[in-house]
């Protein structure tokens, strides 16, 4: 495991920290994965991950990446998932990251690829992002105005990826 928290501590930490009410969230976030031994750990960053945009509840961009001298809004549910879970070395690959580069604007999208509602992890009901199309929930959990951790429920992971976002400035598109 590279540099990072044990899984059972950050999922610790998720549970300990407050919940996040769905209004708070309204805005555009940069993304960072939380090290812990997952083989998400990295990848998303690797392959241009800018973060989320929830303009309402009902209108959230899930997936942002940086390309060019913007960023795009990826649908989620085109991406091939079972091709980067097994085996993840071959998402890391430089072959991929340029192949990935090159299908990013064919998998853009200006529509909503997901909405924000309560939903319970653990013991908490709080802000979740339920992904249009994909059996994903990732649940949000307050650090403060400006931070939030993040916990991916993705039914075809055994374990929890998680991640933090930090409030961003508005951002440009680049398509």
């Amino acid at each position: 495991m590279k540099q990072g928290v044990r899984p059972e501590t950050a999922g610790a930490v998720f549970d300990h920290l407050p919940a996040s009410p769905v209004e708070a969230l309204q805005g555009t976030w940069d993304g960072a994965g939380l090290p812990s031994g997952h083989p998400l750990d990295g990848l998303l960053e690797y392959h241009g991950w800018r973060g989320k945009r929830f303009r309402d509840p009902d209108t959230v961009d899930p997936l942002l990446f940086r390309h060019g001298f913007g960023t795009l809004s990826v649908a989620a549910a085109r991406i091939p998932y079972s091709l980067i879970l097994r085996p993840p070395r071959l998402a890391r690959a430089a072959a991929a990251r340029q192949a990935v580069a090159v299908l990013l604007p064919l998998l853009s999208t200006h529509r909503p690829g997901a909405r924000l509602r309560l939903a319970q992890w653990g013991s908490k009901v709080s802000a979740a992002m339920i992904y249009d199309g994909l059996p994903i929930i990732d649940h949000f959990r307050w650090v403060d105005q400006n931070r939030v951790m993040g916990l991916m429920d993705y039914r075809d992971m055994p374990a929890p990826f998680f991640f933090l976002l930090t409030r961003a400035p508005e951002i440009r598109d680049a398509g």
